[in-house]
């Protein structure tokens, strides 16, 4: 059988026309345009591509020989969107780093509050960012920038790139962020502006198609560790102690899975993809009676989006357009509190929601380092003319990603995969909880 191969169209504003600044860098090693790393991994899913459109590959990221732009005559714009994650100030700083150091771009702005701060009611003026000023953000959490969520008008937003001349917009974001980047490079290619716009993909959930790992998703499972082994000694330190914690995780539970798996001393470990019951002689409440009976402790982890069917009520979306969930800890809480009066036994329920503490963090070695990448290769692909593109990692190889395949929906946890079957393995939780 004849196998197609196709690497996946990658948006450019045209053809790279100038010698890049690092040609005769001995450290460099450029990429060629027509090498990619394959999409598909097992052996299934490559021949079943291949009775289909063709095994696909992504185009590397990385410095190219011929660039897009004249370093020397551009001015460029770094954004930052949605909530806080780890790292965001040390992808700023590899950003203008490599944009100093490597091309000699040397008029960078920060805007301000996410895409509010290309907008005219913006009070913000943008930040000059220069070596001075990024020497240092690596150490800290958030965001030099500050952030906001929500929309926000796309020629007004060009509008305003046009004014300070910038031609290269970077943004670092999740889903909406995303979309918002799309609807920006749309609308400049529409108008034949010469603008790039690439994307460092955001989401602390780790849950963005085609990226193999979310940068500060390693720091948000490290610091739910240590909330985890604090529940842990709660519970053993009352009668019937019950440790609760409710992580991060809207539609994936990538956080709580790897946070059980860090801590073996999770019992129960609940998750978006995988309904369960609370109620019923299998329920997580029946289940977790006989548990406090023999060993008189217990830890559960949560994901902040598991078990909303269980909750009534809407709450609407927020401004970047997701659905607002409901507590599902507390609601938790309640619930276990309320049957174990009802049975007339002790319990006393240690609650922990510390969503807000893992996400503000600065990022730990592992994510800052990574970070690094990210954001020298965004610089790279930017550079070379690439727009309406993200860049990721995958398949142990960074690549550039078209953002049109990335949003809409969202990665998660394989119920039938490793991972969960690893959980499950390690918590003993029985399956008569699950739906």
């Amino acid at each position: 059988m004849k196998i197609k191969y196709n690497i996946v169209p990658v948006e450019t504003l045209g053809q790279a026309r100038y010698p890049s600044p690092l040609i005769g860098t001995d450290y460099i090693s450029f990429i060629d345009d027509a090498d990619g790393s394959i999409n598909q991994t097992l052996f299934s899913e490559i021949s079943t591509s291949a009775q289909g459109q063709g095994v696909e590959f992504f185009e590397l990221a990385g410095p190219r020989e011929s660039i897009y732009f004249d370093p020397e005559k551009i001015a460029c714009g770094i954004v930052t969107c949605g909530g806080l994650c780890p790292g965001l100030n040390d992808v700023i700083r590899s950003i203008v780093n490599s944009l100093w150091f490597d091309y000699g771009v040397k008029t960078i702005y920060g805007f301000r509050y996410g895409y509010k701060g290309l907008t005219k009611s913006s009070e913000f003026p943008p930040l000059k960012l220069d070596l001075e000023v990024v020497d240092e953000i690596h150490t800290k959490g958030g965001t030099i920038l500050s952030s906001s969520r929500g929309n926000q008008d796309i020629a007004e937003m060009v509008q305003t790139l046009q004014d300070y001349g910038i031609k290269i917009l970077f943004t670092i974001g999740g889903d909406g962020t995303l979309r918002g980047a799309q609807a920006l490079a749309q609308y400049i290619k529409d108008n034949n502006l010469d603008i790039s716009i690439v994307a460092v993909p955001k989401t602390i959930d780790n849950d963005i198609n085609y990226i193999q790992l979310s940068f500060g998703f390693q720091t948000a499972v490290e610091a739910a560790y240590r909330i985890i082994e604090s529940a842990h000694i709660e519970a053993k330190g009352a009668p019937n102690g019950v440790g609760l914690i409710k992580l991060m995780g809207r539609h994936s539970g990538s956080i709580a899975c790897h946070a059980t798996l860090s801590d073996i001393n999770v019992n129960y470990c609940l998750i978006p993809e995988v309904g369960f019951r609370l109620e019923g002689s299998g329920g997580l409440l029946a289940v977790l009676k006989k548990r406090l009976k023999e060993k008189q402790h217990a830890v559960i982890v949560v994901a902040e989006g598991a078990g909303q069917d269980l909750i009534g009520g809407e709450l609407g979306v927020d401004l970047s357009g997701n659905i607002r969930l409901k507590d599902i800890g507390l609601y938790l809480k309640e619930a276990i509190t309320s049957y174990f009066e009802n049975e007339k036994i002790e319990v006393n329920v240690k609650y922990f929601d510390p969503s807000y503490s893992l996400r503000s963090v600065a990022a730990n070695a592992f994510d800052s380092a990574y970070c690094l990448f990210l954001g020298r290769h965004a610089v790279h692909a930017a550079i070379s003319g690439r727009t309406n593109v993200l860049v990721g990692f995958a398949n142990d190889k960074y690549i550039h990603v078209p953002i049109a395949m990335a949003v809409g929906t969202c990665k998660q946890v394989n119920r039938h995969g490793d991972l969960w079957h690893m959980v499950t393995g390690a918590t003993q939780q029985p399956n008569s909880i699950f739906l």
